[in-house]
Order: C-alpha cells, then sequence, then structure tokens
C-alpha cells in the first residue's frame, strides 16, 4: 500500500447515493451529505497539519459517468460552504448570546454589591458571611459571558475556517467497476 500523500482525504464508497443524505429531498448536486461521511471527511481534515493543502479523492466501485464527477465535485463545495456560513451563524450567535450575558452580569455584579454595601460591616460572623457571599455570587454572574467571550468561540471559529477549506479543496473522483 502506498504511503497517503499530505492533506490526501480518501473515500472509498460503493455507490455516489451512499455520499449523500438520503432523507434531504433537495436536487442531487444541493443534497447535504451523509452524516458518516461527512464527520470521515472532517475527521481527516483535523488529521492534517493547518497548512496542508488538502485534497479529497472519492473512489466509487461503480460504472464510470462522467455526470458524477461532476456532481460529485459541485455537492461537496456546496455542502461545506454551506456548513460554513450555518458555522458562522452559530458564531454570530453565539457572541449575541456573549454580549447579553455579558449586561446582564454587571447588572446582577452592580445589584449584588450595592446590597452588599448594605449590610452592615460589623464583626459579626453572620454579616461577614453575606457580605462575601454577595461579592462572590456577583462575580459568579459574570462566569457565563466570560466563558463564551474568551473561550466557547474558538473551535467554533476553527471549524469554519475547515469547513472553507474544504469547500476550496480539489475534488478527484476515480471509478472502479
Amino acid at each position: 500500500m502506498a504511503p497517503l500523500s499530505p492533506g490526501l482525504i480518501e473515500l472509498r464508497i460503493g455507490h455516489v447515493r451512499q455520499l449523500f443524505n438520503t432523507l434531504d429531498t433537495s436536487p442531487f448536486h444541493e443534497r447535504d451529505l451523509d452524516h458518516d461521511a461527512e464527520e470521515f471527511i472532517v475527521g481527516w481534515a483535523r488529521e492534517h497539519e493547518d497548512g496542508a493543502q488538502l485534497r479529497i479523492k472519492v473512489t466509487l466501485r461503480q460504472k464510470f459517468d462522467p455526470s458524477v464527477t461532476g456532481l460529485i465535485q459541485e455537492s461537496i463545495r456546496h455542502y461545506f460552504n454551506y456548513r460554513a456560513k450555518v458555522t458562522r451563524s452559530d458564531l454570530l450567535e453565539l457572541f449575541r448570546e456573549g454580549r447579553t450575558a455579558l449586561a446582564i452580569g454587571v447588572v446582577f455584579l452592580a445589584l449584588t454589591l450595592a446590597l452588599r454595601s448594605l449590610v452592615p460591616s460589623e464583626t459579626w460572623a453572620f454579616n461577614t458571611w453575606i457580605r462575601e457571599g454577595l461579592t462572590i455570587c456577583g462575580w459568579v454572574g459574570l462566569w457565563k459571558p466570560i466563558d463564551i467571550l474568551l473561550y466557547r468561540w474558538w473551535p467554533l471559529h476553527r471549524l469554519r475556517g475547515l469547513q472553507k477549506r474544504l469547500a476550496s479543496c480539489p475534488v478527484e473522483v476515480i471509478f472502479e467497476s
């Protein structure tokens, strides 16, 4: 067996129908890829280095059909462009959620700090617990926006970049009868 080329993602399927989601009623070139096929392609693409020039090679065990070659190339390009747009929408929605959570968190922090200032600062242990508890609760209210705006958007951004790379990579179709 020959070693794989850098950036090569190779699929071997029996028939072109196996590449597409059978529940999707869209025209053939606009159909969603089969979930397993998408997972396979994305999984292998993640295995390659970020700078690797990706290529997809689809080997079909069916008779040669020139129309299938263009169909597969167009479908893969269309599908990953579509997925990149959906991921961009998800990313924008996550940022919107982060901004909303930040506004709520800041208001909550201000309220808890205002309540804290109303608790007498006597040396009673109970008052100290209340004051410190309000401070901690206020800062915990910022946990979600910090999580979203600092950490959760990176994987979506990375996935979108990968989907755009897959949409623009060359697709080779080979027939084995």
